[in-house]
């Protein structure tokens, strides 16, 4: 779908009026009055994301006429109103939409709900050959009668583009996107300015990466480890953020296998690492002013003959030893030495990972929050305020030694997993022991955010894009504020 910013209307099938909550404004239009009359018969009231739907003669021709509630034109209010034309209108027969502000508005504004419209118009149509005629998508423009939003939509264009980045190895099948195919995604980054580094499996023996290896040693796959450097300050910031993604690109649960009711979902499992690559993306599109590495550790976690084993022990890079007491416990394993790694080439100040890491996280907060543990209430405050803002929502979970002694095994220096309780909390325990002396850290769970069963207000069911707007929201206050 195209977006483009005209100062006036265009020759459309479509109008779109947004109008404020309780203010239905006269509308340029010779049939104003049946309009609004019929607006207001049918309840609408403006109220962000909802609308009213007409037919008028205009110009002797007839048009279809939308008008669209925009609330109280917060940010939050104008993307979803932005969500709800295009879900409105994406299969209606409607070709060419124009949005009018009747009560005025500002470049800005106008570029934030053109932001909305453009994530949710975002599907994955690789691998449909047929499809129902009503089903297929219609809508092939919207233009924006406003003036330019210049580099407002510039910016929001860009972490569009990242998000529905994220979208797309997320949606992925995993017969498709496998670590090395998942490497080869992101080679386009480059040409945004990107510095990309890439350690196979056998770099990863050599730094002894033992416990990623031991996820990855019963697949066919061969792993990755995958730096994605963006420096837009030319050296000035001279520690960079570094956030690091869990990218396991199927999980079965190895030799701990999960029930097969479900078990596609886990395509989604390397969810953490497409939210990094999709944030890269969007830092390095827009031109962040930002030194920022995102780091995605990539397996396949598969039961063969030489798959991992419960009770087998694993030594990480870090030189700490793991007793692997369930193998569908992996994540953190990729994690611990996916973060050592990162602290030893990068040396952060401020270091988070993102994981599809536990099914006790979504038992917890369902798909309306990601969990989010820190060591630091700095870090931690500045990621819920950032979620809260872009629309990608935390919650945070306590840490204490209490919890992390529940990890300490008889044979090793710790456990995969700890008992039947308190499992999303144990696991970040688990990732808080390879994190250096004096690092800011935090680990959110995505688990029940990545991918949604029904569409919500700037997605489409299947996967969402969480963490992009979260990354660059975070990276622009603490950054370039």
């Amino acid at each position: 779908m195209d977006i483009r910013f005209n100062p006036s209307r265009p020759d459309a099938d479509t109008l779109v009026f947004a109008v404020s909550k309780g203010a239905v404004e006269t509308l340029p239009l010779t049939a104003s009055p049946t309009l609004i009359a019929g607006a207001s018969a049918a309840r609408f009231t403006g109220e962000a994301g909802t609308s009213f739907e007409s037919f008028a003669e205009e110009g002797g021709k007839v048009l279809r006429v939308v008008l669209l509630g925009i609330g109280g034109g917060s940010e939050a209010d104008l993307e979803r109103a932005g969500g709800a034309l295009t879900a409105k209108l994406a299969t209606s027969g409607a070709v060419h939409a124009a949005v009018e502000f009747p009560g005025g508005v500002t470049g800005k504004d106008a570029a934030r709900l053109a932001f909305g419209a453009l994530l949710r118009g975002w599907r994955i149509e690789t691998y449909r050959t047929r499809q129902p005629e009503k089903a297929k998508p219609t809508l092939k423009m919207v233009t924006i009668v406003s003036a330019d939003a210049g580099s407002e939509w510039d910016k929001l264009s860009a972490l569009a583009a990242g998000v529905a980045f994220t979208r797309e190895l997320v949606s992925e099948p995993a017969n498709i996107l496998y670590p090395e195919s998942f490497v080869e995604r992101c080679q386009h980054l480059k040409e945004l300015g990107v510095k990309i580094t890439v350690l196979d499996k056998a770099a990863m023996t050599e730094l002894g990466m033992g416990a990623l290896l031991g996820v990855a040693q019963g697949s066919v796959r061969e792993p990755r480890l995958l730096a994605l450097e963006w420096d837009g300050t030319d050296g000035a910031q001279e520690k960079p953020a570094v956030f690091v993604g869990k990218g396991v690109t199927f999980d079965t649960g190895g030799i701990s296998i999960k029930p097969a009711a479900g078990m596609e979902d886990m395509k989604w499992d390397m969810g953490g690492a497409g939210a990094v690559a999709g944030a890269i993306k969007a830092l390095a599109g827009r031109k962040a002013k930002a030194h920022v590495v995102g780091i995605c550790g990539l397996v396949e976690n598969m039961p063969d003959g030489a798959a991992q084993r419960p009770g087998d022990i694993v030594t990480s890079m870090s030189g700490q030893t793991i007793e692997v007491l369930n193998t569908d416990a992996e994540g953190r394993l990729v994690l611990c030495d996916a973060l050592t790694w990162a602290q030893k080439i990068y040396d952060p100040e401020i270091l988070v990972d993102l994981a599809t890491l536990t099914g006790a996280m979504i038992v917890s907060l369902g798909s309306e929050y990601a969990g989010i543990f820190a060591n630091d209430d700095g870090v931690a405050d500045g990621l819920i305020a950032a979620g809260k803002a872009a629309g990608d929502p935390l919650w945070r979970f306590p840490l204490s030694d209490a919890y992390n002694k529940l990890i300490d095994s008889p044979i090793a220096d710790m456990k995969n997993i700890g008992s039947r309780y308190a499992g999303s909390i144990t696991a970040a325990q688990f990732i808080q022991r390879f994190v250096d002396d004096g690092v800011k850290w935090a680990h959110l769970d995505i688990a029940g955010m990545v991918w949604a069963d029904k569409p919500g207000p700037v997605w489409d069911k299947g996967a969402t894009g969480y963490g992009v707007r979260l990354i660059d929201r975070f990276v622009a206050d603490k950054f370039e504020g």
